[in-house]
This record gives C-alpha cells, structure tokens and sequence, in this order.
C-alpha cells in the first residue's frame, strides 16, 4: 500500500511540474509548435534537400504556416549568428515579424509568404512603418516583386527586399547580401 501511495505522489508531483512549467515557460505552446516546425523546415533544406529545384522549395515554404514560415526566416538569422528579437505574440505586431541585429543595426523584418506578385501597399504601409520608427528594415517574400513594387522602393531605399535567390540562399545558410554586407 506504502509503495502504491508513493507512486502516486511522484506521478502527482510530476504531473504537477509539468503542468507548472507549460503554464509559466516563457514561450507559449503555439510559439513552441511553430519554431519546432522552423527548425525541422531549416535542418531540411540546409541538409538532405539542398539541391532541390527552386520551384519545389518555393512550393513547400508557401504550404508552411504563414507564422512558422516568420519563424523560419528568425531560426535562420540565429544560424547565422545575428541576434534576434521575437515578438511575444503573433497577432497584433503592428507589422514587425521580428527584429534583427545585423553589424550593430537593428533592422525590422516583415515576413509574406505570396503566391504572385506581392502588393506595393503592403510593402509601402511597412516601409512608412520602418521610417516613422527610422529603423531599416527587410521584406522577405516568397513571391514575385513586381514593376511598380520596384519603382515603390527607390523612394525608401531604407527597404531591402529579400526573395527568389537571395530568400533561398538565406534559408540554406549560403551568404546574403544586406546593405552591401555579406551576412
């Protein structure tokens, strides 16, 4: 009876530290499920799935989460060893997916995962948002940047669009150019 009351207690108690640590850990559960996905997605196309054509990797990143695939792009700017700062929540980030410390410079990131050509306003509302804040800043897509995107940016040369090439080049860890830096 001594042996069973006793099992029951270290049960409880586990159950019970379990429970603690999952309602007061630092990142919620949601969070935890994403950045796992992230790095799973990360070790995939760094490793065994490197050389897959682009239009399969494109494939696959706009199949992903649109929240896992923000983490994504955060998980790789650690591999590289640039400090990351995460938002505590998803929803309600007025626009900035994350944050990055690239050579002493924070930049904003904004993450889109698109199917086509991505919308000029969206890129205009975070390049107004990078400048009110007077903070540089990357809009990483998986789509196509258009013409008037294009004409868009030569007014906020504090944007850097991050797609095609240089996105997959960012993911599979191989260098990137940022302001004219490798990183």
């Amino acid at each position: 009876m001594n042996v069973e009351v006793g099992l029951w207690l270290v049960v409880g108690g586990g159950l019970a530290f379990l429970a603690w640590f999952l309602l007061h850990s630092r990142i919620p559960l949601k969070h935890r499920w994403r950045r796992r996905q992230a790095r799973i997605m990360c070790r995939q196309l760094q490793g065994p799935d490197r050389c897959q054509p682009p239009v399969v990797a494109f494939a696959r990143l706009r199949g992903m989460d649109p929240l896992a695939f923000e983490e994504l792009l955060l998980e790789c700017f650690e591999r590289r060893a640039v400090t990351v700062t995460r938002n505590r929540r998803y929803t309600g980030d007025g626009g900035i997916d994350g944050k990055v410390n690239i050579c002493g410079e924070i930049w904003f990131i904004q993450a889109k995962r698109y199917k086509d050509s991505i919308r000029p306003e969206h890129v205009d509302a975070f390049a107004q948002l990078c400048a009110l804040k007077r903070v540089p800043g990357m809009f990483i897509h998986t789509g196509r940047t258009g013409p008037s995107t294009r004409t868009l940016l030569n007014r906020y040369p504090h944007i850097q669009i991050i797609s095609g090439d240089q996105l997959l080049a960012l993911i599979r860890g191989e260098p990137v150019l940022v302001r004219g830096k490798r990183i």
